[in-house]
């Protein structure tokens, strides 16, 4: 079952069940791959977005949750950043299992030994193998200043 009928799936459970916050969670996921559908239908694409496509949406989802815990967190809004963390479970239902720091290190040390990689201009080619393989699993934002570290 790929990660739409996933998706579909779950908010079929979710309107049976009558579990309003999963299902508006839910509802968010289906509105912004819909969106990038339709996006990419203008582009000529008119298969839509593929697998990689929809975890990017996804992780991109979770990050934007994550700043406005925080942000609510600091504002003393205290429920509004519980209703973002219960947003964060439901999406990463969807996402494959995140890497351990020991596997990143490792994913990034391979990277490097594929790609063949040499210096700083080489940085592009291997965050692009690693987004590649493990898009969803790891946290580029963290990965990139380590792929930047070694290749310095």
């Amino acid at each position: 079952m790929d990660l739409r009928e996933r998706i579909g799936a779950g908010l079929k459970a979710a309107m049976r069940d009558k579990d309003a916050a999963r299902l508006s969670t839910l509802r968010l996921i289906n509105a912004a791959i819909k969106d990038q559908d339709i996006a990419l239908r203008g582009e000529g694409r008119a298969d839509g977005v593929d697998e990689a496509g929809v975890l990017a949406i996804l992780g991109k989802m979770v990050k934007q949750r994550q700043e406005s815990a925080r942000a609510y967190e600091e504002g003393g809004r205290l429920e509004l950043a519980e209703k973002e963390r219960a947003e964060i479970g439901v999406i990463e239902e969807y996402l494959p299992r995140q890497l351990s720091a020991e596997e990143v290190e490792a994913a990034v040390t391979r990277a490097i030994a594929d790609t063949g990689a040499a210096g700083l201009r080489d940085m592009g080619r291997v965050m692009a193998a690693l987004k590649e393989k493990y898009t969803g699993q790891m946290d580029f934002g963290a990965v990139g200043p380590m792929v930047k570290a070694r290749l310095a």
